[in-house]
């Protein structure tokens, strides 16, 4: 039975009105990977877009925010607190299909932590911050290199509701 088509095969959002309001967390990470030249470029502010670790932030947390606007059927919840962290991962390493004998690969990673008090998880937020920090990093960057790839989004850990916690191993 899915919780999201009724009994003549129409779309319905899930119903939460018997629920409970409780606390609940959710953190996500992803990556991109970019080549030296652009993370040397980030480093050095020269990114002809402007500062894309901020901007990239801010895109995240506001993603965030709108994720019913952008996953049909998800509620709209308040939250609570909304953190998105950007770190820079220079040490090489090898994403699934890439070359690492030709090309050196680096990567920033983007963590979204949210939280709130509500009737259901904040899951698809913490995924979506995530997405569109991402996404915004490689808009900012596209124009010096377009092989950027963007990979490994995934929940990390989520707090509360009735599934109960989940972290990732």
């Amino acid at each position: 039975m899915s919780t999201h088509v009724d009994s003549d095969g129409n779309v319905i959002m899930v119903d939460v009105s018997g629920k409970a309001a409780t606390f609940r967390t959710a953190r996500a990470e992803g990556r991109i990977l970019v080549s030296p030249q652009v993370l040397e470029t980030i480093k050095a502010g020269r990114m002809s877009k402007g500062d894309v670790l901020t901007v990239a932030q801010l895109a995240g947390i506001m993603g965030a925010k709108r994720t019913p606007d952008l996953i049909p059927l998800c509620h709209p919840l308040p939250l609570s607190n909304c953190r998105l962290l950007l770190e820079l991962e220079e040490n090489p390493i090898c994403a699934a299909g890439a070359d690492c004998d030709s090309l050196t690969v680096h990567a920033i990673r983007a963590v979204c932590e949210v939280k709130t008090t509500n009737q259901t998880g904040v899951e698809m937020e913490a995924l979506t911050g995530v997405s569109v920090a991402l996404l915004t990093v490689y808009d900012m960057c596209k124009g010096l290199d377009k092989s950027l790839e963007i990979t490994g989004i995934r929940l990390l850990e989520k707090t509360g509701g009735k599934s109960g916690d989940f972290s990732r191993k």
